[in-house]
């Protein structure tokens, strides 16, 4: 058996008034239907081939209309026998016994889906059972994941481990249809009337999607936050829908082989809420205050940080106020670089040459005069 191309992007209403007995989506679904029946629209009315009906065999001249965003897969006794992909209408011809019907739109069927076609096609004289499922080719919503305790990974920014809570959703995309079918849907989900949808709860396959989510959460978030390309940073994940998703998509297929085994993908992520644990919050907050501090905005706060210890140094008097001064103008060779290491205090109190670079520091930002400084690099270098 197989499917004739009968008339290609024509599915809107002279179809429907020409053909009066064909198959086509059944009408009410949610738009997270994954996989159903087609479903027989009126009779024949005396027209076309299809001169008798049985109610598990789909008999020559029926016409089968395949709407956007879906593709149409044929069973023969339990077997997958065809599928097509382009929007239009077909006829079903069982004419040839070994038939081969596969039709592939531009841009959806890839090699791996036609890999799955040689894999699992099956011609054979049609038996005792035969029929047409549909599955939605378009993004499906509403797929949640979240956790109920902290999860943790290493990140690669801050070079520890982080942990969290989190909550989100993520939209699903069968991108191979037959490894769909045959490596994941249960065979209930292949009888007339029945949907699959991945957000059904008691959907025992979408609970396990949901639990393997949940499992490759933490590998995402270390994917992601170790990327030099997303810049490691792990505050930028609820705005990136996109760069998130690929990481969790990667994540799964590593450890479950979602794509390769299962032809499912994950596109999009949308992260409601993560709330962070009391050590990660804690260095969120260090590096948020050295961004604040570096750069051209960080010497400035830090000359006006500077100005005011000089001010309560000189209403304070004695050395303890001139000691805070010196220690924030030496603080303004470690802003722009945190993560350089620091040299001992004593290397740096008999280091000459560290001597004048902080009096040089303290002469640029008015701290000091000329005179002062020239008396500095006299007594540093023992003139």
């Amino acid at each position: 058996m197989g499917l004739v191309q009968a008339v290609l992007g024509s599915i809107g209403g002279t179809l429907a008034d020409q053909w009066k007995d064909f198959y086509t989506v059944p009408s009410g679904l949610p738009a997270t239907a994954a996989l159903f029946a087609a479903v027989p629209q009126g009779s024949n009315a005396g027209r076309g081939s299809n001169t008798k009906g049985s109610s598990n065999i789909i008999t020559n001249g029926s016409k089968i209309v395949v709407p956007e965003g879906y593709g149409l897969l044929l069973f023969q006794d339990g077997a997958i026998t065809g599928f097509a992909a382009e929007p239009g209408g077909y006829e079903w011809r069982s004419d040839d016994l070994n038939s081969k019907s596969i039709f592939a739109g531009d841009g959806f069927v890839d090699s791996l889906i036609m890999q799955s076609w040689e894999r699992f096609k099956f011609g054979g004289q049609p038996g005792s059972q035969q029929a047409a499922f549909f599955v939605s080719l378009k993004e499906l919503p509403e797929n949640r994941f979240g956790t109920q305790s902290e999860i943790y990974w290493d990140d690669g920014f801050l070079g520890t481990q982080v942990g969290a809570v989190t909550r989100g959703s993520y939209t699903l995309k069968i991108v191979d249809p037959i490894l769909f079918v045959k490596n994941f849907v249960p065979a209930r989900y292949l009888q007339p009337g029945q949907v699959f949808d991945f957000t059904d709860i008691d959907n025992a396959a979408a609970a396990q999607l949901f639990n393997e989510v949940v499992g490759s959460l933490a590998p995402a978030f270390s994917l992601y936050s170790n990327d030099p390309g997303k810049g490691n940073r792990i505050t930028k994940l609820q705005q990136d829908s996109l760069g998130f998703a690929r990481s969790l998509s990667e994540a799964v297929e590593q450890a479950y082989q979602w794509k390769s085994d299962r032809g499912l993908a994950i596109v999009k992520t949308a992260i409601v809420s993560i709330e962070y644990d009391a050590n990660t919050r804690e260095l969120l907050k260090t590096v948020q205050r050295a961004d604040a501090l570096s750069g051209a905005r960080g010497n400035s706060n830090l000359q006006a940080s500077v100005a005011q210890g000089m001010q309560s140094a000189g209403e304070n008097g004695g050395a303890a106020g001139m000691m805070g001064i010196g220690m924030a103008s030496g603080m303004m060779g470690g802003i722009g670089n945190l993560q350089q290491p620091v040299a001992p205090a004593a290397a740096a109190a008999d280091d000459p040459i560290a001597k004048l670079k902080k009096a040089k520091e303290m002469l640029d930002l008015g701290l000091i005069t000329q005179a002062d400084y020239d008396a500095a690099k006299t007594k540093a270098l023992g003139l």
